[in-house]
């Protein structure tokens, strides 16, 4: 009994070694998502087709994609795409922009167009003024 409660903890302290160097490395997190995106693509397999993709929610994809992309959340997007069924190619952003009538500068043009297009929201909901501060002093924007 002692000697396998000496091995049962030998074992739960290299799980831990593990969990710890794979954080460390950055490869924890990928590997679970890796693991999600695999059991989504099993689910899949035994659901009904999917509907075709809607024009509205191919613009709402990639607008998403787009953000979790500049923000680095690579595992949550190797999850969406294929659970959305999203092409891989990217849709330009000129066409998104132009079909969303959102304006571009040079500072948007350097962040995700959801960025543009709440901070319009917030603008239009206070009257055309610019976008209330946060508490820390920036706009809450990149």
């Amino acid at each position: 009994q002692a000697q396998r409660a000496g091995v049962m903890s030998t074992l739960e302290e290299l799980k831990s070694a593990l969990r710890d160097t794979l954080a460390a490395r950055g490869t924890l997190g990928q590997i679970q998502a890796r693991v999600r995106s695999e059991i989504f693509n099993a689910l899949e397999e035994t659901e009904d087709p999917k509907p075709p993709m809607s024009h509205e929610n191919l613009m709402i994809n990639e607008l998403i994609r787009e953000y979790l992309d500049y923000n680095n959340y690579k595992h949550t997007l190797s999850v969406l795409l294929p659970e959305t069924g999203q092409p891989a190619e990217r849709i330009d952003r000129s066409f998104l922009s132009q079909d969303l009538n959102v304006r571009e500068d040079a500072h948007t043009r350097q962040i995700p167009l959801l960025y543009t297009i709440v901070a319009r929201l917030q603008q239009d909901k206070n009257g055309g003024a610019a976008p209330r501060r946060s508490e820390s002093g920036g706009s809450g924007y990149p």
